[in-house]
């Protein structure tokens, strides 16, 4: 049978969650001081074992539900200045309510547990780039580019094995402060055994052999990895192909135009089928690796199509299989060097990149006045390097071209970085010259 409010906590709560001098203040504005129940309405509230409905009335006089009680019993059971007496009411009480307690007392350790498990990362930062490319006619195409960028990256645990991890990006131009981007750019479940990891959903796609000279992007589909020290990996799935550098080749075939304002598809779907493997590991010092990945998309047919010095792909092809190997050595906590090559046998042109880089210490975020350097020699074919790690390509516009890049990071303020790169170089299709001025402030959190 149902129990109004007011006779339920008088018969059962009174005595075993109220102190015994009754003295609080009335919180309640439909509790008059008058009303028999006022000093366990007032005392309980002072208590924390009931709440009200925070319009400051208590209505006292309508039916509970059997997990209401249950509430009430629970914030009981945890005083602990009660007499023996009470102490046995509050536990003959519990004993009947043991379903609903049990209920929320699940509810309540799944929400801190979750919570506690639910961690978040993120950065600030802001980029500016300064490209200077030479024409025809010996000007130089200038192009200067800012932007914010504020992302989040949640990570989940399921289980002691499962997480979910996402990451969430948005940008804005801060030049003509307009609204520009939100979205999830990427979200997978992973999960991580003994020598053994899977990814499902919207995950990193990393060309790990080539430290990024390749891809540096996320994929859908799956991905499986094996070994230890030795790993193999293998993943298959979809990638648009307007995640490629805007200046390659295969960028230019899935647009009708090379205009910043109209990029209409020219054919069909964007979307390339992947598949690929690799095989990266480390030994002492050394460490290196090997791939090869295979794209089919019927965008590759048409690169022959475009009508300026682009011929791209072999004739009737809608294929691009493209093998890789890398490999680096430590000389000491301080010295690194890294280089990488790759070709794209499908492509006639602008099909290998090869890459050379020497490091020098390195900027690390939580440690205040660390800083690193750089100096590396880019080859970057646009039918082979479809969208390399590198920022100053990286949104620039800046593929296909050769030439040197240094570059230095330097940490001023805990979790603040900032960084500068410079390129010079070489256009591959025409050997004009190629030039960029990349900075970068983050900060994490």
């Amino acid at each position: 049978m149902k129990k109004t409010l007011v006779s339920a906590l008088t018969t059962t709560l009174v005595v075993g969650a109220a102190s015994t001098t009754f003295a609080a203040a009335n919180p309640f504005s439909d509790v008059p001081a008058d009303h028999w129940a006022y000093d366990a309405v007032s005392q309980l509230a002072a208590d924390g074992v009931i709440e009200g409905y925070g319009d400051t009335t208590f209505r006292g006089n309508q039916n509970i539900t059997r997990y209401e009680m249950a509430q009430m019993i629970a914030k009981a059971m945890a005083k602990s200045d009660v007499s023996a007496a009470d102490k046995a009411l509050i536990d003959k009480l519990a004993a009947e309510f043991s379903d609903e307690l049990g209920n929320l007392g699940v509810r309540v350790s799944n929400l801190e547990r979750n919570a506690d498990n639910v961690k978040w990362n993120g950065q600030a930062r802001y980029r500016y780039w300064s490209q200077r490319y030479e024409q025809k006619d010996g000007s130089k195409d200038k192009k200067n580019t800012d932007q914010l960028n504020f992302r989040l990256e949640p990570s989940a645990e399921v289980n002691q094995n499962w997480h979910v991890n996402a990451r969430i990006d948005a940008w804005t131009n801060p030049s003509k402060d307009t609204d520009d981007t939100l979205k999830i750019a990427r979200v997978w479940a992973q999960g991580d055994y003994k020598n053994f990891q899977v990814k499902l959903g919207k995950l990193p796609f990393y060309s790990t052999e080539t430290a990024g000279m390749l891809l540096d992007n996320q994929f859908s589909g799956a991905q499986v990895t094996v070994g230890n020290q030795l790993k193999f990996t293998a993943e298959a799935g979809r990638w648009d192909l307007d995640n490629a550098i805007n200046q390659s080749a295969i960028y230019k075939a899935a647009t009708k135009t090379k205009s910043e304002t109209d990029k209409t598809l020219a054919y069909g779907d964007q979307t390339a089928s992947y598949q690929g493997v690799a095989l990266n590991g480390t030994a002492g010092k050394l460490y290196g690796g090997a791939a090869y990945r295979h794209f089919e998309s019927d965008i590759f047919n048409h690169v022959n199509e475009i009508p300026d010095s682009y011929k791209g792909y072999k004739a009737n092809t809608d294929e691009a299989n493209i093998w890789s190997v890398g490999a680096g050595y430590k000389f000491d906590k301080n010295w690194n060097l890294y280089g990488a090559y790759a070709k794209n046998e499908k492509a006639e042109d602008f099909s290998t990149a090869h890459n050379i880089q020497l490091n020098y210490k390195g900027a690390q975020k939580a440690n205040k006045g660390s800083w690193g350097a750089y100096t590396a020699y880019r080859y970057m074919g646009g039918n082979v390097a479809f969208a390399p790690t590198y920022e100053t390509f990286l949104n620039a516009g800046v593929n296909n071209v050769k030439g040197w890049e240094v570059g230095t990071e330097y940490v001023p303020f805990t979790n603040v970085t900032a960084a500068a790169y410079y390129f010079n170089g070489k256009q591959l299709e025409n050997d004009r010259d190629a030039e960029l001025l990349f900075g970068r402030v983050n900060f994490w959190f």
